[in-house]
C-alpha cells in the first residue's frame, strides 16, 4: 500500500510504498499482549523484598514455659503470626523474566505497526534533520503536524541536532530503528517513521 510522505514542515515529499507482511496484518491483541508482558517482565527490576523469620532483629528467647499457662505453645516471637515478627512466604528478590520465542517477539511488532496503520496514526517523513538544536522551532514542526504524543522511528544514526531539540518535549520520544518496540509503539498516540526507518524495517522482515 501507498502512503504519502510529508517533510517536517508539513510539504508534501511524495509517496512511499509499505509492504503488506508488516504494515498489512489483520492485528492480534493476544499476540500483542504476549510481547507486552514480556517486555514488561524483562524490566521489572523484582527488588522487593520483605525480612522472614530467620532475618528480623528480634530475641530469639521462648516466649513464656512450655506447660503450666493454659496458654497456647509458643517458642520463638519471630514467627509471623506475632507483630514484629518475620513476614511468611513474602517477595524476594528474582528475575519476573520469561521466555517469548523470538519468531512471537518479531510477530509482535508487525502486528502492532499494522494496529497503528489501521487506526491511521502512522506518519511518514522524508527525514529527521534538524537545522539547529531548538526545541521551540522543532514543537512547532510538530504543532503543524499535529503530534503532541508520538513515538518517532528514526534511521540506524539519529541527527544529532534532531535528538537534542526533541528530548525536552513532553510526550514525545525519539528512537532510533535498532530501538522500536512495540511497547512503545502502543503508549504513543502516533507513530513517526523516517523513510530510512521503513526501509530498515523491510529489510530486517524481508
Amino acid at each position: 500500500m501507498d502512503l504519502k510522505v510529508t517533510t517536517l514542515d508539513g510539504k508534501d515529499a511524495g509517496k512511499v510504498s509499505l509492504s503488506d507482511a508488516i504494515f498489512g496484518l489483520e492485528p492480534r491483541e493476544d499476540i500483542i499482549a504476549r510481547v507486552v508482558r514480556w517486555q514488561l517482565a524483562k524490566k521489572q527490576q523484582g527488588t522487593h523484598k520483605t525480612k522472614g523469620r530467620a532475618e528480623v532483629s528480634r530475641t530469639g528467647a521462648k516466649m513464656y514455659k512450655q506447660k503450666g499457662t493454659g496458654r497456647a505453645r509458643h517458642h520463638s516471637a519471630r514467627a509471623p503470626q506475632f507483630r514484629g515478627g518475620g513476614k511468611a512466604h513474602g517477595p524476594v528478590v528474582r528475575s519476573h523474566e520469561h521466555d517469548l520465542p523470538k519468531k512471537v517477539r518479531a510477530l509482535g511488532l508487525r502486528h502492532a505497526l499494522s494496529a497503528k496503520l489501521k487506526a491511521e496514526n502512522v506518519i511518514i517523513v522524508d527525514d529527521l534533520v534538524a537545522k539547529e538544536a531548538k526545541t521551540k522551532a522543532l514543537a512547532g514542526s510538530f504543532a503543524s503536524l499535529g503530534l503532541t504524543n508520538a513515538l518517532i522511528i528514526g534511521g540506524a544514526e539519529l541527527d544529532s541536532n534532531f535528538k537534542l531539540a526533541a528530548q525536552n518535549i513532553p510526550n514525545v520520544d525519539v528512537l532510533p530503528i535498532q530501538g522500536i518496540n512495540v511497547y512503545d509503539i502502543l503508549r504513543r498516540g502516533k507513530l513517526v517513521l523516517s523513510k530510512a526507518a521503513v526501509e530498515a524495517l523491510e529489510e530486517r522482515f524481508k
